[in-house]
This record gives C-alpha cells, sequence and structure tokens, in this order.
C-alpha cells in the first residue's frame, strides 16, 4: 500500500513539475515573442516613416539629390539618434583613410595640427622628427591656411583638414604656410613614412621629470616605458604626466602604459550590456614609487582618464587640473558594411579596480587648476616653462616629496 502511496505521490509531484516548467518556458517565450514583435513593429515604423519622407522628397524636390550624401546622412542621423554619445559612422571615404593610416598606406606630412577658433586656420601644434614638415621647415606656432589651393578656413573641422592632408607615399600636397613670425610661404610636400612619437619627456627644474603623452597608440607603452627609465637615469624626484588633450582611443594601450607605473593588482574592468564583469587588465609588480601627478583637462577621455584613475586609485597619484571628459565607455571595433562603410558603437561600460565607473561625471582633480580667460586664449602658446597648469601640477608633486 505504501509503494502505491509513494508512486502516487511521486507522480503527482513530477506532473506539477512539468507543469511549473511548462509554465514558466511558456512565460519566457511569450516574454521573447513580445520583444521580437515589438522589435519588428518599431523596424516597421522607421523603415515606413523613411520612406513616406523620400517619397514625398523625390516627387517635390527641387534641388539634385546625391545619393551617396544622402546615404551617409542618413546613417550618421540613425547613429545621432540611438542615445549613445560615442557612437561614429564612418562613410566609406572615411573608413577608407582611417584603416589607410593604421596599415601605412596613407600617410600625414608629418604635423599635429587643430583647426584654430579664432583665425580659422590649421594651426601646427607638434612637427615630427625627420617628416617631410620638418625637412621643409614647418615649425610649431605656424599657420597652414591653405591645402591644394583650398583655403582652410573653408574646411568644417580638424578633421576635414587632416583629411586634406594625407596621401599616398609618393604624392603630393601643396600648402601654403605662415610662419611663427607670421612669413607667407607656399610649398609642395611629398608624402614619405616618418614615425609618430607619443610621448615626449624632459626634465624640469626641481628634478621633476615632465612627460607629455600625446595620445595612446601602439607604440605608446614602450615609449613610454624608455621615458621613465630616461628620467630616473637622470635623477628624477617626480613624475608629472600631461594628459591634456588625450582622447585615449585605444585602450590597451593605456592599460599597458598604466601597468609599468601601478603596484601589482587589478586595474580595470569592463561591465557589458548583461551585466557581466570582466577583467581588462591585472598589473605585474613593477612599480613607480616616486611621487607621481597627472595634468588633466575637460578633452581628457576614454583610455586617458583610466590610466589617471588608476594611478590615482593604485598609487596616490594627484590629479592637478579640470573635471575631465567622463567617457568611461568600451567602444566596438569598427564594424565594416557592404558599401565600405563602418560603425563604432559602445559595448560596455569601463570600471576602475573598485568597480566604479566616472561615466558621465569624469574625474575631479584633487588639485584645481583652471585657466582663467587669458590664459585660456594664450592655450597654445605655452612652452613647458611658462605653462601654468603645469606650474602647478609641479608644484602639487614637489609638495610630495619627502
Amino acid at each position: 500500500m505504501s509503494k502505491k502511496v509513494n508512486l502516487a505521490v511521486a507522480a503527482t509531484v513530477t506532473l506539477i513539475a512539468m507543469a511549473v516548467t511548462f509554465s514558466i518556458t511558456m512565460v519566457v517565450s511569450m516574454d521573447m515573442f513580445n520583444n521580437i514583435v515589438s522589435g519588428v513593429k518599431n523596424r516597421e515604423q522607421m523603415y515606413n516613416k523613411l520612406a513616406e519622407i523620400d517619397r514625398y522628397v523625390r516627387n517635390n524636390e527641387y534641388a539634385e539629390i546625391n545619393e551617396d550624401t544622402l546615404n551617409d546622412t542618413i546613417a550618421s542621423g540613425y547613429m545621432l539618434g540611438i542615445n549613445d554619445p560615442y557612437a561614429r559612422y564612418y562613410s566609406a571615404k572615411a573608413y577608407s583613410e582611417r584603416m589607410g593610416l593604421e596599415n601605412g598606406r596613407l600617410m600625414n606630412v608629418g604635423v599635429s595640427v587643430i583647426k584654430d577658433s579664432s583665425s580659422g586656420y590649421a594651426r601646427i601644434l607638434r612637427v615630427y622628427d625627420g617628416s617631410p614638415a620638418a625637412e621643409n621647415g614647418l615649425e610649431a606656432g605656424g599657420f597652414i591656411t591653405a591645402i591644394n589651393g583650398t583655403g582652410v578656413r573653408t574646411m568644417t573641422d580638424t578633421a576635414a583638414i587632416n583629411s586634406a592632408l594625407i596621401g599616398e607615399e609618393g604624392t603630393t600636397v601643396s600648402i601654403s604656410y605662415l610662419t611663427p613670425d607670421r612669413q607667407e610661404q607656399t610649398m609642395d610636400l611629398v608624402h614619405a613614412n616618418y614615425t609618430t612619437t607619443t610621448v615626449f619627456a624632459q626634465l624640469l627644474d626641481g628634478n621633476v621629470a615632465y612627460i607629455d603623452i600625446d595620445a595612446f597608440s601602439a607604440n605608446t607603452g614602450l615609449e613610454f616605458r624608455s621615458a621613465v627609465d630616461s628620467m630616473l637615469n637622470q635623477g628624477a624626484v617626480a613624475f608629472v604626466f600631461d594628459l591634456r588633450d588625450n582622447t585615449g582611443e585605444t585602450l590597451n594601450s593605456a592599460l599597458i602604459t598604466a601597468d609599468y607605473c601601478v603596484p601589482a593588482g587589478l586595474v580595470a574592468q569592463s561591465q557589458a550590456k548583461d551585466g557581466t564583469v570582466t577583467d581588462l587588465r591585472v598589473s605585474d609588480d613593477h612599480e613607480v614609487t616616486l611621487p607621481m601627478a597627472c595634468l588633466v583637462n575637460e578633452s581628457t577621455a576614454g583610455g586617458a582618464e583610466l590610466f589617471a584613475n588608476a594611478l590615482r586609485k593604485m598609487s596616490g597619484a594627484n590629479l592637478v587640473g579640470t573635471t575631465t571628459a567622463g567617457m568611461g565607455v568600451l567602444l566596438s571595433d569598427p564594424q565594416s558594411f557592404s558599401d565600405g562603410s563602418a560603425a563604432v558603437i559602445t559595448v560596455g561600460l569601463l570600471l576602475d579596480n573598485e568597480g566604479e565607473t566616472w561615466n558621465g561625471a569624469g574625474l575631479t582633480p584633487d588639485v584645481d587648476a583652471a585657466l582663467t580667460a587669458d590664459e585660456q586664449s594664450s592655450y597654445y602658446d605655452f612652452t613647458v616653462q611658462t605653462d601654468p597648469q603645469i606650474s602647478r601640477a609641479v608644484n602639487a608633486v614637489l609638495a610630495l616629496v619627502g
């Protein structure tokens, strides 16, 4: 009798378990189905709206439509509309240029420039040794006023200027140039290979090592290690790392560079959309034990923020300057499309070694070093010796020297 009861109980439990499992499966399946249907409906609405606009414009627009421009603008608009401030669309031309620069097929003439807000010209910030620009006498502080006969003032931004300056090895670009003392020159520069350095170091008064990290690229880690070792060999007692205007685009390079300064431990993590947390790098036991300061500003972003935050959290470095950009995200590799265009989107959130994010808020400096209005207007005219923010960073780090 007891065996029959036990069998009946077992059968009942099994049926209940099957019913519960079926119910859960149905709930999950319905939820997935509803999400799929909702996604299909949303996409259908988007396509229908675009089709309506397209029909109206093509039936009534007087001006001639450039199909390539239209398609690129629609794609750019889509990226602007997804609520991701770091998403970017590359036209086929822009993506080809990006890949060409990365693989060496295309090259600059050896200058780092920015579109000057007051003159509208391309202000030369740096001239790289051994480049066509250096060999032709271009200097930092000068201006490029025209490229291949097109006035730089008509170019929309710095990216457009850089695009006009690049070319394949052996090709020529003609420029009009204002020297730092405002003498006008015209010259032809032949594209040729040269080394783009991202790290620049010098020993300042008080034996403070000043290291400017322009950007994080494939070679930055090795350049940085060499610069740090050189400064130590020259008797440095403290370090100032200048990360102003460094957008930190190559995240892995920033991690490698930070690793050389901080003690052993977790450097940074990333968090995916589903909440999964992944360690990005665990540092070895090599570290810089001297006092350190990181000079930052509102254009310090991404990997540069990660570097500064790691040094502050793990090595006690001071941050000097102004609040950073707050770009604490992990970006995808470019996804290329059938027409040669590409897109980059945010795929994760960056976290520091304590699991905290600076995304949106930025990093608040320990020592405020905001520029006055007059200092800001002279920002690109300062030298290392006359830059007031560098001076404040040096004073801050010297105060930490025992």
